[in-house]
């Protein structure tokens, strides 16, 4: 079953990457190839907003829609508290507050709603979500903000022996691509090593069973949302970073519902995967396929980067509603 999913990944990053300059006849083999790099750097970008859904799913059952809001908060802690503190003090302040979210969200929203249905779970997270978005603005201010990770902006070239002209790609992507494979390898660690992983993986599969074992169902839930708001404070930062702090980057969180979706929503490696199809995906369909849409059909062109993913998780739903790495589910009756 695993290599079959492996085939499967590895055959749609191929398609999108081998079909649509064929159809096109477009670009040199260095620019096919800057494209593709462009995609997976964006896709990394995705992925760790989608950590912090799949971290939450997982353990949890519950679709967090606050995601998106709580990278925005992260950001804006750090940025705002940068100015006046070296930016790792001002990291470590911000994990400590992204924890003090999680023990007030469990306790204000999540505890009195122990045991409801999932709906109910979703809706409340829809509701922190736009409080955190307005809170974090309210605190901490409604302008553009930068964070300095230390890490040079302009691109370098690379493969100048392979390509003519070379290859341009962007050192914080680069850094980015890194932190996302470290927390992936941490977080898959934590979730198979621990004996709180193996507790979160239980609650996640059965509140009321877990609570009759003596695994305390409330404390569970303030990991793994403090681990979610960690995660959404590095993704945060990369992003305020490459982007500027902004009201935009939470809408990050609508891309990385794609993401989840192709790669499962309790497959914290399916998060890695699913952003980098969807990095790929979007950035090949933009450059090969707008096009031959605009000379087929005469569209005015641009904006497929902004749907195309939503289209790629609706085939997939059609066809593996679980995703490439989430279990499927089997209700009997």
């Amino acid at each position: 079953m695993k290599q079959h999913i492996g085939i499967v990944s590895v055959g749609v990053l191929l398609l999108a990457g081998l079909v649509a300059p064929l159809a096109t006849g477009a670009g040199t083999p260095g620019f096919y190839t800057e494209v593709l790099l462009g995609g997976l750097m964006a896709g990394v970008l995705y992925s760790l907003v989608a950590l912090g859904i799949v971290l939450i799913f997982k353990a949890s059952g519950v679709f967090n829609f606050a995601q998106g809001a709580m990278v925005l908060f992260a950001a804006l802690s750090v940025a705002r508290m940068a100015e006046a503190m070296p930016l790792w003090a001002a990291a470590l302040l911000g994990m400590g507050i992204m924890v003090l979210v999680a023990i007030v969200i469990e306790r204000l929203v999540l505890r009195p709603l122990v045991n409801q249905d999932g709906v109910v779970l979703l809706m409340a997270t829809l509701g922190v979500s736009y409080f955190m978005d307005g809170f974090g603005q309210t605190v901490w201010g409604s302008d553009i903000y930068s964070i300095e990770l230390g890490i040079a902006k302009e691109p370098v070239m690379i493969l100048e022996g392979v390509f003519q002209g070379g290859i341009l790609i962007n050192k914080d992507d680069v850094a980015a691509a890194l932190v996302a494979a470290l927390l992936v390898a941490l977080l898959a660690l934590f979730f198979q090593k621990t004996s709180t992983g193996r507790a979160l993986r239980a609650v996640a599969d059965d509140h009321q069973a877990a609570q009759s074992i003596g695994i305390p169902l409330n404390r569970i839930w303030v990991i793994v949302w403090s681990v979610a708001g960690v995660v959404a404070l590095v993704a945060g930062m990369v992003w305020g970073a490459k982007l500027g702090v902004q009201f935009s980057i939470s809408q990050v969180a609508l891309k990385a519902l794609p993401v989840v979706i192709l790669g499962g929503f309790t497959s914290v490696p399916g998060a890695i995967i699913g952003g980098l199809i969807i990095g790929v995906g979007e950035k090949m369909a933009e450059v090969f396929l707008a096009p031959v849409l605009v000379k087929t059909f005469d569209l005015a062109g641009g904006g497929i980067e902004n749907w195309f993913a939503y289209v790629l998780a609706l085939l997939f739903l059609l066809v593996r509603p679980q995703g490439l790495f989430g279990e499927k589910l089997i209700d009997r009756v």
